[in-house]
């Protein structure tokens, strides 16, 4: 153990707002992993849990005992403030973002929002992703040298979720620099995505209001949420109904790119694992993909509340009390993945918890990694060589995502 090692472990104290810990969030990991599985900090009155079988058992329990009635991602300010007791659900007007109520409200705005992302419905999508990732890469690849996050993924991320909200594609650009902006955060603060800044519903209130009065073609999410009543009868307003659709817009925009951009970056580094994966795409992305979503995708925790009494290697957690559950740490837990600081392309996963579990399982999983397997797949296709300009390349501050907004990179494409 190196002397640098040493200190750390002496000296050890984890805080998700730590700006050294969200500097190299892994190390902490590692020592949360071996010596403090279930951690507490004070400060927060929070626990975090930072094994996989840890999360995976928490994350699979859907009766009532963890809510995230103070949201997904609560910020400091929120987290300063410790319970008593239980935390009931907020008040059904104004109505916050879905995910925080339990059921049955949470499921059945979700299932508001979930059409157009089942397996079969994201699936149609495909052929008008691969049209964008072609558009893109005709664009970008005369230039020689541009952002591999932001102008290759990025804007086709945006494209799709501009398309399945009936807004214009020229619009991409505008609405992925409005999420990029949104989910900033200085470590020691932290932001709560759900929380409806007013970039966002620049967009999302005015789709609202058209599809109420009737105006353009159908828009399967808003047309869904204006024609939803909660439990005691009441429609949603136009910002009620806007808000619940932050995750579509938010996810949808933001971590493809990161894992796509991160992903072929440690592709690129690896010659041998390049060369095995160009020897057939069509069989070998699906699997290269799944270590991509494990080792790149930049969120690192979520929180809950307890609402029952929980226990887990000795500790009794009560109601009030929070969990944090770190996938980003799962992700690299070495009792479920052998060498997990390797990035292995044909390393068999058999579980992955980047995209959640249980009830807060991602929306847009099947959507998500559709679009991964097209921008790689095309990207192979149309780009022998090319060089990531490390330098250049740079994770803003925040305190819940380790992504790599900026991925610079330079091609080599003969004929273009």
């Amino acid at each position: 153990m190196s002397s640098q090692a040493k200190q750390m472990m002496q000296n050890f104290s984890y805080d998700p707002f730590d700006p050294a810990v969200m500097a190299d969030p892994p190390s902490y990991y590692r020592v949360l992993r071996d010596e403090h599985p279930v951690y507490y900090i004070d400060k927060w009155d929070t626990y975090a849990v930072s094994r996989f079988d840890d999360i995976w058992q928490v994350l699979g329990i859907n009766d009532g005992t963890f809510v995230a009635s103070e949201g997904t991602l609560p910020a400091a300010t929120v987290l300063a403030k410790h319970n008593d007791g239980p935390v009931a659900d907020p008040p059904l007007h104004p109505l916050p973002f879905h995910a925080n109520f339990d059921a049955p409200i949470y499921d059945s705005v979700r299932r508001c929002t979930s059409g157009q992302f089942r397996p079969k419905s994201a699936a149609n999508l495909a052929d008008r992703i691969r049209t964008i990732a072609n558009e893109r890469l005709d664009d970008l690849l005369p230039r020689g040298t541009f952002d591999l996050t932001q102008d290759y993924g990025g804007i086709v991320a945006a494209s799709v979720v501009c398309e399945l909200f009936g807004l214009p594609v020229d619009l991409a650009p505008d609405v992925l620099a409005t999420v990029n902006a949104g989910s900033l955060a200085q470590p020691g603060s932290g932001v709560e995505v759900a929380n409806a800044r007013p970039g966002y519903l620049e967009y999302l209130v005015p789709i609202i209001e058209r599809r109420r009065a009737g105006d353009g073609d159908g828009v399967p999410i808003a047309d869904n949420l204006i024609g939803y009543r909660l439990p005691d009868g009441s429609a949603l307003s136009d910002m009620e109904a806007a808000v619940q659709m932050l995750g579509v817009f938010i996810g949808g925009t933001e971590t493809v790119p990161k894992i796509v951009a991160h992903g072929l970056w440690e592709l690129g580094r690896r010659p041998e694992q390049m060369t095995a994966v160009r020897a057939d795409l069509d069989a070998n992305i699906p699997v290269v993909r799944e270590e991509m979503i494990r080792y790149c995708a930049p969120a690192q925790w979520f929180a809950r509340t307890l609402r029952k009494p929980f226990k887990i290697h000795g500790t009794t957690m009560n109601p009030g009390q929070r969990i944090i559950t770190l996938l980003a740490s799962a992700s690299r837990d070495e009792r479920e993945y052998a060498d997990p600081d390797e990035f292995i392309w044909d390393r068999r996963i058999e579980r992955l918890l980047s995209f959640g579990r249980g009830q807060h399982f991602c929306l847009g999983v099947h959507v998500a990694r559709l679009e991964i397997a097209i921008l790689v797949t095309e990207w192979l296709k149309r780009v022998p060589d090319w060089r990531i300009i490390s330098e250049g390349a740079a994770r803003p501050p925040s305190s819940f995502q380790w992504g790599w907004n900026n991925v610079p990179v330079e091609c080599r494409v003969e004929g273009v």
